[in-house]
């Protein structure tokens, strides 16, 4: 079995935090913590600058702590001390921000990953397509911008709050060779994100204008389900090019992905294509193939709006394993079938210009 991000969670967890008496990750002293496909561990300790003697000897228990797990590879632990802590920026909305869609700098293209409904697989499309242009040589940014429930951090084993210097300028984490910003990186995992309209819009428009992005050839943005103020805000605020829509077969699914595509075409967004995820379940055991939630029905739906069928992603076991375990089923079992069908919608983005 391969080592996993919960695992090493769970030994950091028994390291004790000499000031605060509670564990290391309680204290909230783990940065930037990687785990590889491989079994390697990185990760960051942070400590007050004045307690660094106190705390000699915390980076050699957590050290060995990680090591004696099974299974795993090279571990590299930093203990860094900083005066004046990485606060997040502040995201309020701006007064004089600029009206139109912008181009973001460095920045070529921008596509939406989008669903009418939630747990329909979304989140997931986006990392492992991220991941899929990566591996096509492309240079690839993810902005999670489902703030009520991000889920990017943890697909694709990122932990620690970004840095940002001079409180103005946000520096994205990055893992897999993905560029990635997400709220989920500024709160606690368990901290609701209670907000309204206006800081919804504030927040979105900073995380695509104030990340230091650098250059890349395309930025995923994966937006909350439905048809609301993220979606209108993304539109109006950045040049998007186009918009992929994910759905399962089943009617109920298939009732909100028309609505969402009914909002890109009022806000002029391009369709660039649709994917069926959870389109047919094969059993691991005798190999009976069974349409859980119906079958077609996507593609039905593209061919009469006339735009492409990009895939049919299976209902697998692994692909949710991949997503929980922090490494995408594209970068942990890249030569797998599942792996495969995201590798085929990067390679008809990059031919067909989109990506």
């Amino acid at each position: 079995m391969s080592l996993t991000r919960d695992d090493v969670l769970s030994v950091l967890k028994t390291v004790t935090d000499p000031v605060t008496e509670t564990d290391i990750m309680a204290a909230g002293l783990v940065k930037a913590l990687t785990v590889s496909d491989t079994g390697d561990v990185r990760f960051v300790i942070e400590i007050p600058p004045s307690q660094a003697k106190l705390y000699s000897e915390v980076q050699a228990v957590a050290e060995n702590a990680v090591t004696a797990i099974p299974g795993v590879g090279k571990v590299s632990v930093v203990m860094t001390a900083h005066s004046t802590p990485s606060a997040p920026p502040d995201l309020k909305p701006q007064k004089s921000a600029p009206t139109g869609p912008q181009q973001i700098p460095g920045i070529d293209r921008i596509i939406a990953i989008a669903s009418g409904k939630g747990g329909v697989g979304k989140s997931t499309v986006a990392s492992n397509i991220a991941c899929a242009l990566v591996a096509e040589g492309r240079r690839v940014g993810l902005l999670d911008a489902d703030v009520y429930g991000p889920s990017q951090p943890r697909m694709l084993g990122v932990s620690g709050r970004p840095a940002s210097p001079d409180g103005k300028t946000i520096l994205p984490m990055r893992n897999f060779g993905v560029t990635m910003m997400s709220i989920g990186l500024m709160t606690n995992d368990d901290q609701a994100v209670v907000w309204r309209g206006p800081m919804l819009m504030g927040a979105l428009q900073q995380m695509m204008t104030q990340v230091q992005w650098g250059a890349l050839d395309v930025l995923i943005v994966d937006l909350p389900p439905g048809t609301g103020d993220v979606q209108m805000t993304l539109a109006q605020k950045a040049q998007v090019d186009g918009a992929i829509v994910v759905s399962t077969p089943q009617d109920v699914a298939l009732m909100d992905a028309r609505k969402g595509i009914d909002m890109f075409n009022q806000l002029g967004t391009p369709i660039l294509g649709m994917i069926e995820n959870m389109s047919t379940h094969i059993c691991s055991n005798c190999g009976h193939e069974e349409h859980v939630f119906g079958h077609g029905g996507v593609a039905t739906e593209a061919e009469k709006l006339g735009v492409p069928l990009l895939a049919e992603i299976p209902l697998h076991l692994d692909i949710r394993l991949a997503a929980d375990g922090g490494a995408p089923i594209v970068v942990s079992k890249p030569d797998s079938p599942q792996a495969e069908a995201f590798r085929h919608v990067a390679r008809a983005l990059i031919a067909d210009g989109k990506a």
